[in-house]
């Protein structure tokens, strides 16, 4: 693969927790553009490796190496999660973390302060800086609210939302801080049939319109063989598997991790 080619370079990355090592010398490549699932058996350090990317825990050892919209390397590990969504870094959770007692609308709202170029003085006194990103929040609001069918709930509370509309407000939040790499935590868990088929479909057109790279981890197979290029599998902190959705489902390391022989 080509260096401008690659989004993130990770190498050699470890954590450790007293004694308990939750992920083992991971290396691997995100390719700008892809759409990959990370799975592998309960407790096999997808989230932990997850919270790394993201800015949640620091690596025990190894390098992690992003490249933001204007190809500027980054060396991750030791950013904060808030410098890592500056970057080109969004993330959602496997538990829901909205802000429940804001409206649907300001709960987007809220992610594009970091887009705003006025300050305190336009704000104050109302100069054209203000207004213009005004317009600008309002504009992107309600297109992202419209592209996930829940424009005509912007006054509800988040708390108040059907679970899976929940979902896709949280997702919808990710994207408004206008990320390079989108990591989704679990999208579709909890979600029925119809909602799970709706969100694959979501998810398709949201890469293709945003330009987005999408590393995702979800344990709905019938999800993750529908809509990945290429899976990535852990057990017990270390990848034993890396490749294709159909030769990845014959590994028999994979096999042996899910089923046990």
């Amino acid at each position: 693969m080509a260096l401008h080619d690659v989004l993130m370079k990770i190498e050699d990355v470890s954590i450790v927790f007293g004694g308990l090592r939750a992920v083992s010398d991971f290396s691997g490549e995100i390719a700008r553009g892809e759409l990959a699932g990370l799975i592998g058996p309960n407790g096999a350090g997808k989230t932990t490796l997850f919270n790394i990317l993201s800015g949640v825990y620091a690596p025990s050892s190894g390098e992690i190496t992003f490249w933001d919209k204007t190809n500027r390397a980054h060396r991750l590990g030791t950013l904060t999660p808030a410098k890592l969504n500056h970057i080109g870094i969004a993330r959602t959770f496997q538990n829901i973390r909205l802000f429940g007692n804001l409206s649907v609308e300001d709960n987007v709202r809220i992610a594009l302060h970091s887009q705003r170029i006025s300050n305190t003085v336009d704000a104050l006194f109302r100069l054209p800086r203000f207004y213009r990103d005004e317009k600008m929040m309002s504009e992107k609001t309600t297109g992202l609210l419209a592209l996930f069918k829940i424009e005509n709930k912007k006054d509800t509370l988040a708390k108040n939302l059907p679970y899976g509309d929940q979902r896709k407000l949280e997702i919808a939040r990710a994207l408004a801080s206008n990320p390079s790499l989108l990591l989704l935590d679990e999208p579709a868990a909890g979600m029925n049939p119809q909602e799970t088929e709706e969100l694959m479909k979501l998810i398709h057109i949201i890469r293709r319109d945003y330009h987005l790279t999408i590393l995702l981890i979800e344990h709905d197979m019938h999800f993750v063989m529908g809509i990945c290029e290429r899976l990535i599998v852990l057990d017990y902190g270390r990848m034993i598997a890396n490749g294709l959705p159909q030769d990845v489902k014959r590994n028999p390391e994979v096999i042996k991790a899910y089923f046990g022989g």
